[in-house]
């Protein structure tokens, strides 16, 4: 019966296998000096990379096979907004659930404040019609990592039904407990604000009261990060304590983004329980570039096509040929860079998924803004992201693949 199992888990495509490549990361790097200078040097870089190679059988299902460089789950990095694709995917989740009528992406979304630490939010200026909801705001988390959208869905579930679903899903290694870009104390990140839906005429469809967990959700491990670190303008000596801030490892990003791209490939418990239309629309703006947006509507000076595409394009301010398109999500904060991709290329049919982290701050004092981002951590990206594509280029696939087939106008 097992074997049967197994047999039609491959059929399906449902299976990843493991690969221990001897060439991979070791070979072919003379033309990468920064990827080369940060794999040469775990230590420092805490750098890790996943990279998924995907073929196809024959119903058309994709086959997994992954490689992995330095993953270790229980080493712990500051994951900062990659967390955002795991809330947006969930408010879409939690949206469904509801099953109320009239109550969609659209639908006027009120969030009000009751305490000091709290901040209303009655309008949003960046929408078509000037009101907040929860499709804008995953419209924005997902275009230009905006922190306070992220936020707005974190106080409408609350960390009790983010950790649980998570856990429901297999996602292990995560701990999803603060708002991002807003210092305020583990006991106020579990409160939550009132949030209340309206439709066209006023009408209240759902009306939420404030909320507060009394879980308590600690990072393992109680990390501490780097030798010193600024707190308002005062140094501190000694490593920062990260925790009671977010967890997410990058096994378990680099599986967010495969559950999103091919939920078929993931038994029924681990998916997230997302319709067709609201699938669609994730894929959508993980794909976008900030100046296809209409509303919100960027200034392309500063949201550049490489704002939030870190693979292959990183390091480069010019226009990303519109063949690519990277499904992904990225992080930087305190050193920290990270990006969890799906990289396609709509001309050659080059598909494949890459996940990496990578730590730059020589000085090893945080919140000193003085981090190797430019020097180091993007060129890694671009060069990693570049590295992998050539080798895709050159693989030979039994079965062509059959990319996403999503709308590029917003």
């Amino acid at each position: 019966m097992k074997k049967l199992l197994y047999l039609l888990a491959v059929s399906f495509g449902m299976i990843s296998c493991e690969s221990k490549d001897p060439v991979l990361f070791e070979e072919g790097l003379e033309n990468y000096p920064t990827l080369k200078k940060v794999l040469s040097d775990t230590a420092k870089f805490q750098v890790q990379i996943i990279y998924t190679q995907i073929d196809r059988n024959e119903h058309g299902n994709p086959l997994f096979t992954d490689h992995s460089f330095n993953l270790n789950d229980n080493h712990y990095f500051y994951p900062a907004s990659t967390v955002k694709l795991p809330i947006a995917l969930l408010a879409l989740e939690w949206l469904e659930e509801r099953n109320i009528e009239g109550l969609t992406l659209e639908t006027t979304m009120l969030t009000d404040s009751v305490r000091p630490s709290q901040l209303p939010a009655f309008t949003d200026s960046t929408s078509q019609n000037g009101l907040p909801s929860i499709g804008h705001y995953i419209k924005k988390i997902l275009l230009v990592s905006d922190n306070d959208a992220s936020n707005r869905l974190y106080e409408l579930m609350g960390m009790d039904y983010i950790n649980q679903k998570l856990r429901e899903k297999g996602l292990l290694n995560t701990v999803i407990t603060q708002r991002l870009s807003f210092p305020i104390s583990p006991d106020e990140n579990r409160h939550f604000n009132p949030v209340r839906f309206v439709d066209n005429s006023g009408k209240t469809l759902l009306e939420l009261p404030e909320r507060h967990s009394d879980s308590v959700f600690v990072v393992p491990g109680n990390p501490k990060i780097g030798q010193a670190f600024y707190r308002n303008d005062s140094l501190i000596q000694g490593g920062m304590d990260f925790s009671y801030k977010n967890k997410f490892a990058l096994s378990d990003l680099h599986g967010v983004v495969k559950r999103i791209v091919f939920p078929e490939a993931f038994v029924g418990i681990e998916r997230f329980n997302l319709n067709e239309e609201h699938r669609n629309f994730v894929l959508k703006y993980m794909r976008m570039l900030p100046r296809e947006s209409s509303f919100p509507k960027y200034d392309t000076m500063e949201y550049y096509d490489s704002y939030s595409k870190f693979f292959k394009f990183g390091a480069d301010k010019t226009p990303i040929p519109s063949r690519f398109r990277i499904f992904n999500k990225t992080g930087w904060s305190y050193g920290f860079l990270i990006d969890g991709s799906y990289f396609v290329d709509y001309e050659t049919g080059v598909e494949f998924f890459v996940s990496a982290v990578v730590y730059v701050n020589e000085d090893q004092i945080l919140n000193d803004d003085k981090y190797e981002t430019k020097e180091i951590g993007l060129p890694f990206f671009a060069e990693l992201g570049d590295y992998l594509y050539q080798r895709e280029l050159k693989r030979k696939k039994q079965i062509p693949a059959k990319l996403p087939n999503i709308s590029w106008n917003d």
